[in-house]
């Protein structure tokens, strides 16, 4: 992963800041997004192709073990609905790690693009993590 194309990704990710949450907002929509089409769009503008929900976008990439995540690589976590499912079906929200303990993205807590501290409520829903650039 190159450290330019993560920042670039981060930065263009903060272009949104502000702008409203909306589930299941349409692929390409940039006036609301849910978490995996912001996910989705702002990798796109570098030419990374991802697919449009947060569990196709667990599929794509590479594993990242948590202790080995980077600027840039995409973090996974359950939401309340979907905690007591088992397997991918558990995945119901994607970030983009953006370094020091923080992620970058859009969801019903929020309700617009923020970035949020991991502590202590997003560690607690952690599933996994995957490295997209490069």
């Amino acid at each position: 992963m190159t450290l330019r194309k993560a920042k670039q990704i981060i930065e263009t990710g903060k272009e949104y800041i502000g702008t409203p949450y909306l589930f299941d907002a349409a692929a390409g929509r940039t006036d609301r997004f849910d978490c995996s089409s912001f996910v989705q769009y702002v990798y796109a503008a570098h030419g990374i192709s991802l697919p449009r929900t947060s569990r196709q976008q667990f599929q794509a990439g590479n594993p990242v073990p948590l202790s080995s995540v980077r600027r840039g690589d995409l973090l996974f976590f359950t939401t309340p609905k979907r905690t007591n499912l088992s397997g991918i079906q558990r995945i119901g929200h994607v970030a983009i790690f953006i370094g020091n303990n923080s992620i970058l993205h859009t969801s019903r807590v929020e309700k617009k693009v923020a970035i949020a501290s991991l502590s202590p409520y997003w560690n607690t829903k952690i599933i996994g993590a995957r490295r997209v650039i490069g």
